[in-house]
């Protein structure tokens, strides 16, 4: 086993993240310096520059434009306020019940956006003022928010599972947007029951219990935005169309659902298709890069040593799954979900599947995990969106995160060691 190419991958790489460079310049600076250690400078440049190009060029990965553009249309077409009217009428009476519809509301809304970024912006802007207005903390609301946005990546449609795709080699895209209903739904009813808890605790005040009139109205005006889901899982799932085609017709439906609404106008368009622009480019580049350094720990057999490595400390599939989520936690901490996904995919696929795991479970544990570091710093993107929105700090918002956390743990937890739950609804559809 050759030392040195490993040695200069992990030191550049942690070394650039430092000093604040940029993830994506990181991972592809670090996958240069790690090839002039094994071959000389032309061939390196070349290689990683091709590597690129040609980890871009996939028909899959143009459903993430398409999906980042309609999730942008969602946020600003007027979708958000009637999922959230819709969702107040269902739990607004319980304890807490306004941290619940943030809950809720933000299932339904990343279930429609699939953007935890856009959901917990939507849903932090409009429930924020509220729950403080009626006595929550201001804390508390930007710790709900931020850890109820990140279901939007379990739930589908999701850019991220479609990125799992990639890596893992052609997993279905169909079979995994299916698996991730029930890990996602199950994360969003433990974070429930903590919100509940800790309003309880708090003696929140109760709102007003909804009438089945008031009920049936918020519906009806939710049902065009709910009927999304409809057309993009259920054209995925019969075969009508592929994901990247569904993508295309979910912004065509949200710019007419937009435009009927009166949320958006022509003036609006050109903003909307300028933030979705910039959102993709850095996805992309992010993806580019990634998906060189892949190759570069592909070359150096990076991935079958510690395969090997993994596999010799015990044979018990417990504990190497046990061993492999926190290695995952700690990565996410430090690492965004799309480069740790396209990075860690090739070296920690191989193992689950020698223990006799089947890739679409694996695919959502891995985005499950990653969503915890997704509100934890230093680089919790979702983190930094919730606090910004609600005004506050990180320092103050740690203490409500915690007992969030721990439920979102315990989510991976049962997702990890019961096989049924992610499994259950792609063997029911013949995926």
């Amino acid at each position: 086993m050759e030392y040195i190419p490993i040695i200069v991958l992990v030191l550049s790489f942690v070394g650039l993240l430092a000093i604040g460079m940029p993830v994506a310049w990181s991972i592809a600076i670090s996958s240069v310096l790690t090839m002039l250690a094994s071959i000389p400078a032309l061939p390196a440049f070349t290689t990683i520059s091709q590597r690129m190009g040609t980890g871009l060029d996939s028909f899959a990965l143009l459903a993430i434009p398409f999906f980042v553009l309609s999730g942008q249309l969602m946020n600003k077409g007027g979708i958000a306020h009637r999922l959230i009217a819709f969702a107040k009428t269902l739990v607004g009476s319980l304890p807490g019940g306004l941290a619940l519809i943030n809950v809720i509301g933000a299932m339904l809304m990343g279930a429609i956006a699939g953007s935890a970024m856009a959901s917990a912006s939507a849903m932090g802007s409009i429930l924020g003022p509220e729950m403080e207005k009626e006595g929550y903390s201001k804390e508390f609301g930007a710790a709900v928010n931020i850890t109820s946005a990140t279901t939007g990546l379990i739930i589908p449609p999701s850019n991220v599972l479609i990125v799992y795709s990639l890596a893992s080699g052609g997993v279905s895209i169909a079979a995994l947007f299916l698996a991730g209903y029930i890990p996602g739904i199950l994360t969003g009813l433990f974070l429930m029951i903590v919100a509940m808890f800790w309003a309880k605790k708090k003696k929140y005040k109760l709102g007003e219990r909804s009438s089945i009139k008031q009920v049936f109205k918020t519906f009806i005006d939710a049902v065009p935005s709910l009927f999304l889901l409809v057309i993009v899982i259920g054209g995925i799932i019969t075969g009508i169309f592929t994901a990247t085609e569904a993508s295309a017709i979910a912004v065509l439906y949200t710019l007419i659902l937009g435009f009927a609404y009166k949320e958006i106008s022509f003036k609006s368009l050109p903003e909307i298709l300028l933030d979705s622009s910039a959102t993709t480019a850095i996805v992309m580049l992010l993806i580019g890069a990634s998906m060189s350094m892949s190759w570069v720990m592909s070359f150096e057999n990076i991935p079958q040593n510690i395969s090997s490595l993994l596999l010799g400390i015990s044979d018990n599939k417990i504990i190497i799954l046990l061993i492999i989520n926190l290695l995952l936690l700690f990565v996410g901490i430090f690492m965004d979900m799309t480069p740790a996904v396209l990075i860690f995919t090739p070296i920690f696929l191989p193992v689950v599947t020698e223990l006799g795991m089947d890739p679409i479970q694996f695919g959502i544990i891995m985005v499950l995990n990653l969503c915890v570091g997704l509100c934890t710093p230093p680089v919790g993107s979702v983190l930094f969106v919730g606090v910004g929105v609600a005004q506050t700090t990180i320092q103050k918002v740690i203490k409500p995160l915690i007992p969030l956390f721990l439920a979102m743990i315990f989510a991976l937890f049962l997702v990890t060691y019961f096989p049924q739950l992610t499994l259950w609804l792609p063997k029911l559809f013949g995926l």
